[in-house]
Formats: structure tokens, sequence, C-alpha cells
């Protein structure tokens, strides 16, 4: 995402596979936001593939694609651009992501430097049931130079004080003391996501969801594919 760590119009197009009715492939709506699906892939805190997750593909409902367009729209007018790191989550790979945090284990130094594994739930890190599966969250990032220790790391993007999924408080939106240029990306970040109706999670500056999401007591299980 650019999510600061968040880090454009295309017609639909007909998939061989269709999506529940509702639902878009982001880049068949703004093709011009970057995308980083870090669960397709290794470089997430499991540090492997996500169940559900058979392309690096963002999937959103419609209503949320075309806010997040909106919101790219914006940032390209500063020399900016969204980049997303998750976007609709299916319902198996939450329960992937749970099965895999009761494990237990020691805190890690790039993804949860303080926290223990086995308590990722109970911190609110990790959901059993995940907003995600509902299809109108993304977590986002702005592209632009910088680099974090803690999360998904990636040298394009802006300065957030941490990258995605790093699981600490200094991820929480309001935290302080920050660097002032990660308090004003944030800030910027949040503005722009709010001006577009969007909600933050305040445990994660990157993570946002469509306040009017069109599915919001209803979660889908469908896998992440690319056609």
């Amino acid at each position: 995402m650019i999510l600061p760590a968040l880090a454009l119009l295309a017609a639909f197009s007909a998939h061989a596979d269709p999506l529940p009715a509702g639902f878009v492939r982001l880049a068949d709506v703004d093709p011009t936001i970057r995308q980083d699906i870090r669960y397709a892939g290794l470089g997430n805190f499991l540090q492997r593939e996500v169940d559900g997750y058979e392309a690096p593909v963002c999937i959103l409902t419609a209503p949320a694609a075309k806010a997040l367009s909106g919101v790219q729209k914006a940032m390209t007018a500063e020399g900016l651009t969204l980049i997303v790191f998750d976007c609709y989550r299916p319902a198996r790979a939450v329960a992937d992501m749970v099965r895999w945090t009761r494990q237990g284990g020691p805190p890690d130094p790039q993804w949860y430097p303080t926290v223990e594994h086995g308590d990722l739930i109970a911190e609110g890190y990790v959901g059993e049931l995940s907003s995600h599966s509902r299809g109108s969250v993304a977590e986002l990032d702005k592209t632009s130079p910088a680099h974090s220790a803690c999360g998904a790391t990636d040298a394009r993007t802006l300065d957030f004080g941490t990258g995605f999924d790093c699981f600490d408080s200094a991820s929480e939106t309001a935290h302080r003391p920050l660097p002032l240029q990660a308090t004003a990306n944030r800030t910027m970040l949040l503005s722009a996501m709010r001006a577009a109706g969007f909600r933050n999670y305040a445990r994660e500056w990157w993570h946002f969801t469509l306040a009017d999401e069109p599915f919001p007591k209803q979660r889908f299980d469908f896998p992440v594919t690319a056609d």
C-alpha cells in the first residue's frame, strides 16, 4: 500500500472466474495504484504464503475500490502514489493466521519485536474474525524514499515510523514520540483516507476500512486470484 508505509482508470474486464457480485480487482478500477500483496509470498510475518492467496492481487468491494481511486487522484496531484499491502482476505487466510499464532514462540525482531508469538491475538494484532473478509479494508502506504526496521520494508515508501505489519505500540496511529516527518506523513494519510470515507484502525496506521461498507455483517472465503 502506499499507506505511508500507504502506499487509475480502466474499463472492467471479463474474468474467467467471476468475482462475487459487488467485488472488483483494484487494477480494473485504478491500475496506477501500486500493489505489493505480502500474504501471497514470503515477505510477511508468517514468512510463507498464506492460505487463500493464489495471486498477489488486491480485491475489494466496488465502493471501496472507487473511494481508494479518489485518494489516489489526490496523491498523484502531489507527486505521490498509494501502495496496497493487503485488501480482501479470505476467511481461510484468517484461520491460517490464527492457527499459526497459537503455535506460540518468541518475539520476532522484524515483525513483533516486543510481543510473544502466542500473544498476537490478545494484543489485537491478529483477529480471529477479520474485517478484511468483508472486502472493504485496504492496508496502505505512500511511495517515496524511506526505510523502517520493523515490519515490511520498502525503500520507496515514505517514513511512517514503522513498516506495514509492525506489531508494536509504535504502529499506533497516534503514537508519540515519532520523528516529525513520520508524524506528518501519518497525518497526511489519515486525512486523505478520512476525506474519502475510510476509518482507521487506531492500532495500525496503515489499516483502513470503508465506513459505509456494503457487507458489514458478512464474511467471504473465495480465494484471491488474478483472473
